[in-house]
């Protein structure tokens, strides 16, 4: 069983077979999806899932926080399920891909109070941006 699967289990979350088709599409490292891409996915695994019902999955896991909604830019949401290991994202700026990356050090504790105006800084978003090999190499 994937681990956002066993995740929802644990949460005792309701799973439809429309449910589990979304989660075990979602499934997998370095996985973010586009809601189409997850749409096709999961019509290939059971013909008679809706769109609709892909987006209110999707939305109804983003709230749960066992998915990250990622935006890039102007391109379309990406949703990820590496919801409860903290990392950070490295997007090609030619096709779009997006790896997650895990880099040593506390970026919290890099902002020095003196930038930090007075907030209680809570969380921290890094994207790194750059060019794939492939789009590199083109």
């Amino acid at each position: 069983m994937s681990d956002l699967l066993e995740r929802l289990r644990g949460r005792g979350w309701r799973m439809t077979a429309q449910r589990r088709v979304v989660a075990e599409v979602l499934d997998g490292e370095h996985v973010h999806l586009t809601a189409d891409e997850v749409h096709a996915r999961a019509v290939a695994k059971l013909p008679e899932i809706s769109r609709a019902t892909v987006y209110n999955t999707l939305g109804e896991l983003v709230s749960l926080g066992e998915v990250l909604e990622v935006a890039t830019d102007k391109r379309a949401k990406r949703y990820d399920p590496n919801a409860h290991r903290p990392h950070h994202h490295l997007i090609c700026a030619g096709c779009g891909a997006i790896r997650d990356v895990h880099p040593s050090g506390n970026p919290l504790a890099d902002l020095p109070d003196s930038e930090r105006f007075g907030f209680t800084v809570s969380d921290v978003e890094v994207t790194y941006r750059g060019l794939c090999p492939n789009c590199a190499a083109a």
